[in-house]
């Protein structure tokens, strides 16, 4: 197999021609509507094997994928080991670690859903284990393929917005009555609560726009009746190069802000509502290859603005497009990279650099003090 898990190039070793048969274990939210009809829609990867212990969602997934096989546990996957070329796992944030390190010693390459650990410590020890057996390991860090990240992205590169000096992002919903769930529970073996979920996302989008964390302060709240885990959070970034991040994950926003708004020595992006991709998965829509233009679009009314001196509330700035979202690239990156021709996505030690920042938010939140990283 080739790979790594610290985003070397790929290129170097010899060619792998696909498809490479892909077993995705967890066939929840994240099994179902995001990894398995994304590998799906990915030339050079097939769907083999599912793996959940779950008799509705076994029969789900057959529905779904009529020809893959299904397993009851991860532990099935390792004496066929030969016959698959990826373990995606996309199972509960305590499993990661476990799951990964098997997958890894049994010679698999390996994708895991953020967050990747629930330390940093642990994702730099899945890195070096990756290393050590010349193995792939990524993060499924989507959100970097959001349209209006992408957007945001294009504009920071083209110099459209000057110097960025604040950069504010919110993850926010209104979801006022608990779900239950090991998302919600207060027990840190589950790595519950929206630091770690919605902040892995929000952090990751930060370090990757801005680079390094060099202090971080946080605020951190558990607002419902009967709640365990936070649901209310702000995390404070003061980047190395002097960007400040400003990040709101909440499902107690009764009234939501805008997803991203960017300041700069020239202009300011303001950009409300969330890309379209995750509704369209969740409403059985599918990626179609040789239809990728039509794939995560967002309607004009729907355009962030860029302007300096007025609110866009009031028709200040002009609408840019959006550009249009694209979820499918990852899983094309990563069929590149176990192909050798191409190069980790998202590695571990980016994840391990967002979970620095995770950590240190819990810290601050706990003790009420900046951590300087």
């Amino acid at each position: 197999m080739t790979g790594t898990g610290t985003g070397t190039s790929l290129g170097e070793g010899p060619v792998r021609e696909g498809p490479f048969r892909v077993g995705l274990v967890g066939y929840g939210l994240a099994g179902s509507v995001f990894h398995a009809p994304l590998i799906a829609a990915t030339e050079g990867l097939t769907l083999d094997t599912v793996v959940t212990s779950n008799a509705d969602r076994q029969q789900q997934a057959r529905d779904e994928f009529p020809d893959v096989r299904i397993a009851a546990t991860p532990d099935e996957l390792w004496p066929r080991a030969d016959e698959l070329d990826l373990v995606v796992i996309a199972s509960p944030n305590k499993t990661h670690v476990p799951i990964a390190t098997a997958a890894l010693k049994a010679g698999l390459p390996v994708v895991v859903d953020k967050p990747i650990a629930g330390t940093a410590a642990d994702a730099r020890e899945l890195a070096a284990l990756a290393d050590e057996r010349g193995l792939l390991l990524s993060v499924f860090q989507n959100r970097r393929w959001d349209n209006d990240f992408l957007t945001l992205q294009k504009l920071i590169t083209e110099g459209g917005l000057g110097d960025v000096y604040r950069f504010e992002s919110r993850f926010e919903r209104w979801r006022p009555e608990l779900k239950g769930g090991w998302r919600e529970s207060g027990d840190p073996a589950e790595v519950g609560g929206l630091l770690f979920d919605l902040g892995s996302h929000v952090v990751d989008q930060a370090l990757v726009l801005f680079g390094p964390a060099a202090t971080v302060y946080a605020e951190s709240d558990v607002r419902r009746a009967g709640a365990e885990a936070d649901d209310d959070t702000f995390i404070a970034i003061t980047h190395t190069n002097g960007v400040r991040s400003h990040l709101y994950v909440s499902a107690t926003t009764a009234q939501l802000g805008p997803r991203f708004r960017t300041l700069g020595s020239k202009a300011g992006y303001v950009k409300y509502g969330l890309d379209p991709q995750e509704a369209a998965l969740r409403d059985g829509e599918r990626p179609v290859t040789g239809k990728e233009k039509e794939w995560g679009v967002e309607p004009e009314e729907l355009w962030g603005r860029v302007g300096s001196g007025e609110s866009p509330a009031t028709g200040g700035g002009a609408p840019v497009p959006t550009v249009p979202g694209a979820y499918p690239a990852y899983y094309a990156a990563v069929a590149a990279a176990l192909s050798g021709t191409g190069e980790n996505p998202v590695t571990a030690l980016e994840a391990a650099a967002a979970l620095d920042v995770l950590e240190g938010a819990r810290r601050s939140a706990r003790e009420n003090v900046t951590v300087t990283l």
